[in-house]
């Protein structure tokens, strides 16, 4: 006698299950993705306090001593700062470039000591310190000068300049700072490896990094 046939129920996912699974998918992709968006955010908005701040530096320096951080004839008297070797002190321009390297000593370097000195910004005042040049918020360096980095600049007294910073921070800068043209206006973006010309918006690659200059 044969023995009966036994049916096996097949198991497996029902398409409720799987919905439900992609519904908790979809919610983990989007918080994901939020949350990037807000950090993205958080580091544009601190890009920006970067280029909003040495404003504040050079007037509140100006408004306390009546002189210019880095070019302060009387630095000694005001602040017990030091005088730049490189530079003519006292004729109201930040000579030398926003990147020089501490070791050039410009009134571009001894800016940063003066206004730190002075209480305005915040830093060690020692040149020698490793980390007494300045950087932005996602770690590339920043620094001001009087003369303009990029050629077609033709706004601004000073001009703050500040590198390391990606192409789709940049374009978000430009549009929150000044008239979202990256290639005129006050704000400018360039390359690395060109940095006497701006780049055109539509050129910007979002994943490469830029150096941006803004005049004030």
């Amino acid at each position: 006698m044969p023995y009966p046939q036994i049916k096996r129920r097949q198991s497996g996912f029902t398409l409720i299950e799987i919905a439900i699974v992609l519904v908790i998918i979809g919610l983990l992709l989007g918080g994901i993705l939020k949350g990037q968006e807000l950090i993205n955010s958080a580091r544009v908005k601190n890009l920006s306090a970067d280029f909003r701040n040495i404003p504040v530096f050079i007037y509140g320096y100006q408004d306390k001593f009546k002189a210019l951080p880095g070019d302060d004839l009387a630095v000694v008297t005001h602040v017990g700062g030091t005088p730049a070797t490189n530079g003519t002190h006292g004729n109201g321009v930040i000579e030398g470039n926003w990147d020089d390297v501490v070791a050039d000593d410009t009134e571009a370097i001894l800016f940063w000591q003066h206004v730190r000195l002075a209480g305005l910004a915040p830093g060690p005042t020692l040149t020698t310190a490793p980390d007494y040049a300045p950087l932005n918020a996602v770690g590339g360096r920043i620094g001001v000068q009087s003369a303009a980095p990029i050629s077609t600049m033709n706004s601004g007294t000073y001009f703050i300049c500040s590198t390391g910073i990606s192409g789709s921070f940049a374009k978000q800068l430009d549009s929150q700072l000044d008239d979202g043209n990256t290639a005129a206006g006050s704000m400018m973006i360039s390359t690395t490896a060109a940095p006497t010309t701006a780049v055109l918006t539509t050129a910007i690659v979002n994943s490469t990094t830029y150096n941006v200059c803004m005049g004030i």
